[in-house]
């Protein structure tokens, strides 16, 4: 699939022609299959729950649903409920970063806490959209915690309820929460976007988000192929431009997610994510 703008929302005013292009659609972004291996060589963790595909992130939908914005991540495996949490799905979480002003050096350039992640100062990320089978409650007492301490409130924003169906979780927001509704505001479809996806995790480390740790080596519920320190990305799959699917964005992947460490296990060198334009691509 390609990234396109596939309907717009019929009963708008004349007067407002500028905001139903910027608003009223629904933007598609693929992704290839059998890249859920992070920098290139994670590896899943052995319990039985988190079966082949689960990580393997293949579409990202950003749709205009009223006054909020519906995210929809859609995977290469069906979700399943194996920790019981009601909501569809237990094992995946994703954070879906955006970029809504385009500015270069504007916004954060450091991941959320537990993800091991920085942005290119031109695709810094202005809010950061989580969705969890976790309880909002859950997810907002933990990133007031655990969150950047540079984080103003409601950078972060967690649905009221996320749903997983099929192979995707959804998730819906208040449009005025992520950006401003201004005349000549940039709508969805001239921000930058970058999902990461990672693991719920419901007994995290002191440090991190509800997110799952990638060890030197799998274990029952942690990801191998990485590095027992924290130099090292947490993080199975992201798009990467164009975000069409292609064999070229694996290796795009890697390249953004390649890290370095030092023998104390310090990052000499941080995974450092690029943002996928909207359809405008406007920076």
């Amino acid at each position: 699939m390609k990234m396109k703008m596939i309907a717009v929302l019929a009963g708008l005013a004349a007067g407002s022609l500028a905001a139903a292009s910027a608003f009223g659609a629904t933007l598609e972004f693929s992704d290839p299959t059998g890249d859920d291996d992070g920098p290139g060589n994670y590896v899943y963790p052995t319990d039985g729950v988190y079966s082949p595909g689960s990580f393997d992130m293949t579409g990202f939908e950003v749709s205009s649903k009223g006054k909020n914005l519906e995210f929809k991540v859609c995977f290469n495996s069906s979700l399943d409920d194996p920790w019981g949490m009601g909501v569809g799905f237990a094992v995946q979480m994703a954070a879906i970063y955006i970029d809504t002003d385009r500015t270069p050096g504007s916004g954060h350039t450091d991941g959320l806490a537990g993800f091991n992640i920085k942005f290119a100062p031109d695709d810094a990320w202005d809010r950061v959209v989580v969705l969890s089978p976790q309880q909002q409650s859950r997810v907002m007492s933990e990133a007031k915690m655990k969150a950047a301490t540079e984080l103003a409130a409601g950078d972060l924003l967690v649905p009221r309820k996320t749903l997983g169906k099929g192979k995707c979780i959804t998730g819906r927001v208040k449009l005025t929460d992520v950006a401003s509704t201004a005349d000549g505001a940039p709508g969805p479809d001239g921000w930058g976007y970058q999902v990461a996806i990672q693991s719920n995790e419901g007994f995290p480390a002191k440090t991190d988000l509800l997110t799952r740790r990638v060890n030197e080596f799998e274990g029952q519920h942690r990801f191998g192929g990485g590095h027992d320190m924290d130099c090292d990305p947490h993080v199975m799959d992201i798009l990467a431009p164009p975000a069409a699917g292609g064999p070229d964005e694996v290796t795009a992947q890697h390249e953004m997610l390649s890290y370095e460490c030092d023998l104390d296990g310090n990052a000499v060198k941080s995974a450092t994510l690029r943002m996928v334009p909207g359809t405008d691509g406007a920076k």
